[in-house]
């Protein structure tokens, strides 16, 4: 009996399961916000290595300069320019630029962040809640509600929000920040049945520890890093490109039948809320 279910998944690979096409995305455009390293870069390199043409931005031109490059010498297309997420002209000419250099727009990755606060979250101040909702939450809303009339002219697309393990479990000292992720997670489940009916997925990640620049204050110290080592099943730390392969395959068509869905990619740490 088993020999015959195998030989039948063997002769039919429908069957068994779709493996992911390196040209998945052709024809595809995706912004990828903050993209110029890290897991940002990671999303611009999975998305473009399928086929996608990658609009990647960061608040430094020269960062955009230096990963336009390192994409084109991997002979993906891309366009890049400077963009703060928080500043509404900012996004409008992220949003203008794609169109007039692409097309259109099928994908977008909010993946921008910050966190100028560590501390005790009493000690957290008014501008402190503004500066981190203000880009980690609304900024991600806003450029939704921008690219989809794009997306609807194009027959629909997904859209992708970079959340965090600390939005199902609080990080000491990171208590704002840590917030706005799990708000990730509630924006992600109200918007996904509003735009299903425009054909556009909605669904988010969330990764765990991973070895950015962004997050190195969490790695670089051996105490800290051996305490979340005692969380972890995959006894490694993570690294960009771990993520970066999950997000390409949320925006793709092997992800067709998953909307307002939240991927954890942490090495085992649990997550509840």
């Amino acid at each position: 009996m088993l020999r015959s279910v195998t030989k039948c998944l063997w002769s039919n690979p429908v069957a068994g399961g779709r493996m992911m096409s390196h040209s998945s995305l052709a024809g595809k455009v995706a912004i990828i916000t903050a993209s110029t390293d890290g897991i940002g870069l990671a999303a611009a390199q999975a998305l473009g290595k399928r086929g996608a043409h990658v609009v990647v931005s960061s608040r430094r031109q020269a960062n955009v300069d230096k990963a336009v490059s390192l994409l084109r010498s991997e002979n993906i297309q891309v366009t890049g320019t400077s963009c703060n997420v928080g500043i509404e002209e900012d996004r409008k000419n992220l949003i203008n630029l794609t169109l007039e250099q692409c097309g259109g727009i099928d994908i977008l990755v909010s993946n921008a962040a910050v966190n100028p606060f560590f501390g005790n979250i009493l000690d957290s101040t008014d501008e402190v809640w503004s500066k981190i909702l203000d880009v980690n939450v609304k900024a991600s809303f806003l450029l939704t509600k921008q690219v989809v009339p794009h997306m609807e002219k194009r027959g629909g697309g997904s859209v992708l929000f970079v959340s965090s393990v600390a939005g199902y479990q609080p990080m000491p000292g990171l208590g704002p920040y840590s917030v706005s992720k799990t708000a990730l997670l509630g924006l992600t489940r109200a918007l996904a049945p509003e735009l299903a009916h425009s054909n556009i997925r909605v669904n988010c990640v969330a990764p765990g520890i991973i070895k950015t620049r962004f997050s190195s204050a969490l790695w670089q110290s051996e105490e800290v890093t051996n305490e979340f080592m005692k969380q972890l099943s995959i006894k490694r730390l993570g690294v960009p490109e771990d993520i970066g392969g999950v997000i390409a395959f949320l925006c793709s068509a092997d992800a067709s039948y998953i909307t307002g869905e939240t991927i954890t990619v942490t090495g085992g740490i649990n997550c509840r809320l």
